[in-house]
């Protein structure tokens, strides 16, 4: 909280709003509740008070004024009146979607200080499921992170008062607090048989938004954490000192979005211009709301906040438009990553690698209310160039690949109230449609082995059932995880399993779904292996990246 000034916005021009409201967008792109931060959102925007006049139903008032008279005579303790219409205004935004809130002053104030990349608390991002909070990700080098916390854990307790059933924002109260103090987590973990208690030391928390590595020379590597206010220029400062650091020239390069849960919009936008061509379509958003429909380009103006300031895209080196790309994704890549993700996807300007995106494709408007606080409205969805909706579906990724070791994955469509259009709705039918069909399978399947299971029972032998064991055998032996020992890069540090695959393609080598797909073809050491796994230069082909086809042409997607 060393910023609580307003966020100028994208543009600072103001629109009427047709109703008379005046929206003015502030461009913030993120996900869920970050402890220490209070609330990140996806597209943000603020609108002046204004009085509108509303049709409101006359039974369902006079219900509401029922429920809050009774409460007032009946219930077994004194409620303040400020109390119960904060709770029912809380009660009407929380029941629409996962996204949609109210902020208090409190937490108001701090969302406008979230972009500024430093904070307190413990560095956690979470959601809400089931009535528990649950931990999307954790922050790379914060007390969470040191601590243990891992993504998919559950938040029981904090300092053993129970969060079930509590308000994402009440949660990520309770376990904010001063730097220096300390908090007690217990936490639910699937595969553990009890409960994890962490007690962390709450900090300052400053984000590393960017950084870099000299994995191989030659190649540069990029990996964003957050999508903060200085992001995209210091990411230019990092891909400007590799070129430096390879004589002017590079072969490739790698820009890691893994466990990236968003932050502000024209930061994704500027990301994306980095690569892209001067006025390609990044993202657009539509909505009932005409304020909500807004194409965004990679031109300066969708990304400079001050018009006047020199454009830091331009200091880039022309050859990385062009260069061969690979960028990273994981089901922890979220909003602003998955705009990055997809607006190169859709002009075929880079490779995504990895495994499906977390799918949070709605926009959220922040409309101030009396006494400082504010509401959080769902008002629209953002779509790829190619008119892509990645809402609760997220993005699938050109190349899989996955080291094995997120055993628990949450995604948008895992969240309670989480939006569904007509594509997710035609998803829905088919899964249920192959649920269905697999479940007559497996009744199919309990009749024809019935008959052997009785037989067994009298001591007769069964042929099936003793293919039935070989087959539980194999099935235990495929579901055992894999160890892969990572190789060292240039700079001494682990290159893991998935960057060492996004670095084989770039060089035109096999790629390899994940460990066991991997060691499979290295049955036999050769000269070229380290600690029993071949180095990129030894391994067998699974999935070959032909070198021809390692550098992707750059075609503009249609400006919808």
């Amino acid at each position: 909280m060393n910023d609580s000034r307003t966020k100028p916005a994208l543009q600072s021009k103001t629109k009427d709003h047709p109703s008379g409201t005046k929206l003015k967008a502030v461009g913030l792109v993120g996900l869920g509740a970050v402890v220490g931060v209070a609330l990140s959102l996806n597209f943000s925007a603020t609108a002046e008070k204004q009085k509108t006049t509303l049709n409101l139903p006359i039974e369902e008032v006079r219900m509401l004024s029922e429920v809050f008279g009774r409460i007032k005579s009946d219930y077994v303790e004194d409620v303040d009146d400020k109390r119960l219409i904060k709770e029912a205004i809380n009660g009407m935004l929380t029941g629409l979607d996962p996204h949609s809130a109210f902020l208090d002053a409190d937490a108001f104030k701090e969302m406008q200080t979230v972009t500024t990349g430093k904070f307190g608390g413990l560095g956690i991002e979470v959601g809400q499921e089931d009535g528990l909070v649950k931990v999307i990700s954790p922050i790379d080098d914060t007390p969470a992170f040191k601590a243990g916390v891992k993504a998919g854990d559950y938040i029981f307790k904090v300092d053993d008062v129970s969060l079930r059933g509590v308000s994402i924002n009440d949660a990520v109260k309770r376990m904010k607090g001063e730097p220096g103090t300390d908090v007690t987590l217990t936490i639910l973990r699937k595969g553990e048989n009890k409960e994890l208690v962490f007690k962390i030391r709450r900090a300052v928390i400053e984000i590393q938004s960017v950084r870099a590595r000299a994995i191989e020379p030659g190649y540069a590597y990029v990996r964003l954490a957050q999508f903060e206010e200085a992001t995209a220029e210091k990411m230019v400062r990092a891909i400007n000192d590799a070129y430096k650091q390879n004589n002017g020239a590079l072969k490739g390069i790698v820009l890691d979005l893994r466990n990236d849960p968003g932050g502000l919009l024209n930061s994704a936008v500027a990301v994306s211009a980095a690569f892209l061509p001067k006025d390609a379509l990044v993202v657009y958003t539509d909505g009932r709301v005409e304020d909500s429909k807004m194409h965004l380009t990679a031109r300066k103006e969708n990304y400079l906040r001050n018009s006047s300031k020199e454009d830091y895209i331009a200091k880039l080196p022309p050859s990385i438009k062009d260069i061969p790309m690979v960028v990273l994704v994981n089901n922890g890549s979220a909003s602003a990553s998955e705009i990055v993700a997809g607006a190169l996807q859709d002009h075929k300007r880079a490779v995504i690698m990895g495994s499906q995106t977390f799918g949070k494709g709605s926009v959220q408007t922040i409309l101030p209310l009396n006494n400082n606080s504010a509401m959080k409205l769902t008002t629209a969805r953002y779509f790829t160039p190619n008119g892509r909706s990645i809402q609760a579906k997220g993005i699938t990724p050109d190349q899989m690949v996955t080291d094995g070791s997120q055993r628990i994955e949450m995604r948008e469509a895992d969240l309670e109230r989480h939006l569904i259009g007509d594509d997710e709705k035609k998803a829905a039918d088919a899964l249920k449609s192959e649920a269905l069909k697999m479940e007559t399978l497996k009744k199919l399947n309990e009749v024809a082995v019935k008959p052997a299971a009785e037989a067994g029972k009298r001591g007769a032998a069964t042929p099936a059932v003793a293919g039935d064991a070989k087959v539980a055998d194999a099935k235990s032996a495929e579901d055992k995880p894999v160890e892969y020992k990572p190789l060292d890069g240039a700079d001494g540090k682990p290159v893991d399993f998935v960057l060492q695959q996004a670095m084989n393609f770039l060089k035109g080598l096999p790629v390899a779904a994940n460990p066991k797909e991997l060691l499979a073809s290295n049955a036999v050491t050769t000269p070229g292996s380290k600690n029993g796994v071949k180095t990129a230069a030894a391994a067998l082909p699974v999935k070959q990246a032909p070198k021809s086809e390692a550098k992707v042409d750059v075609k503009p997607a249609a400006d919808k």
